[in-house]
């Protein structure tokens, strides 16, 4: 219990430090750009904490007929604040995407701008309320992030925190995808079934793995750790750790 008690005060010393990095950049860009003052504002600098500031962006984007942005926003809270380890994942994500997408300078750019992140903080709150047996609301919000971001994600798919979707258009990640953390995917990947599969049918991406744009992964297969698919793929068998993949049907190049 003492080691779990250290672990969780590490974190939460390092969401504060983050949480106030961001609250200043937001102000820089607001200087420099005084027209977007009220909306800055209104999504990260009158928040009081960082899932609160998440939770106002994603409801700024995913409001519908169905639901205002303020009861997205007070619906998204409680569940981050709810489930155990979101914000946790949501922070290693956020430190993931800054450290390996070289356009990528400041912690407040994948929260305000990218379609990745905020996908991926969608589906975070689309699993906790599939593993609470609300698949109606999970599936709600899969759809609505299909529909604003252009990434379509089970909510019953398992994805450590600490996971890069770069650009993020087209990405489709199925039902059983099971993804470790330090991985990166970019634009128009599909890890899918094979559509005559019932059960544990789609891939397992191992850690430190890269799956490159418009690559397409097939069945219940593993991507081993440290490995590369490269762009345009087709993989439909297990690739091995350390290994670089390319091709249709893939074959090992390195």
């Amino acid at each position: 219990m003492t080691g779990f008690l250290f672990i969780k005060n590490i974190l939460t010393i390092m969401t504060k430090k983050i949480w106030q990095s961001i609250k200043n950049e937001v102000q820089l860009r607001v200087d420099a750009e005084p027209s977007l003052e009220p909306y800055l504002t209104s999504l990260v600098l009158s928040q009081e904490s960082f899932l609160s500031c998440v939770s106002s962006v994603l409801a700024s984007k995913l409001n519908s007929d169905a639901l205002s942005s303020s009861d997205i926003k007070k619906f998204i809270f409680e569940v981050f604040t709810e489930c155990e380890s979101i914000e946790e994942s949501l922070i290693q994500d956020l430190i993931y995407f800054k450290d390996n997408d070289p356009a990528c300078k400041y912690f407040s750019t994948p929260i305000l701008f990218y379609k990745g992140y905020q996908g991926l903080a969608t589906y975070r709150a689309a699993n906790c309320l599939w593993k609470n047996e609300r698949h109606t609301m999970a599936l709600f919000f899969q759809n609505r992030a299909s529909e604003v971001f252009g990434v379509d994600i089970h909510p019953a798919a398992s994805i450590k925190g600490g996971v890069m979707i770069d650009h993020a258009t087209g990405v489709v990640i199925g039902e059983t995808t099971t993804i470790d953390q330090n991985v990166s995917i970019f634009q128009g990947v599909t890890l899918g079934g094979r559509g005559s599969e019932d059960g544990d049918r789609h891939p397992k991406i191992k850690s430190g793995a890269s799956i490159y744009a418009s690559s397409t992964i097939l069945g219940n297969i593993s991507i081993g750790k440290n490995s590369t698919v490269a762009a345009g793929s087709l993989v439909l068998k297990d690739v091995e750790p350390n290994t670089r993949v390319a091709g249709i049907p893939a074959k090992v190049i390195s």
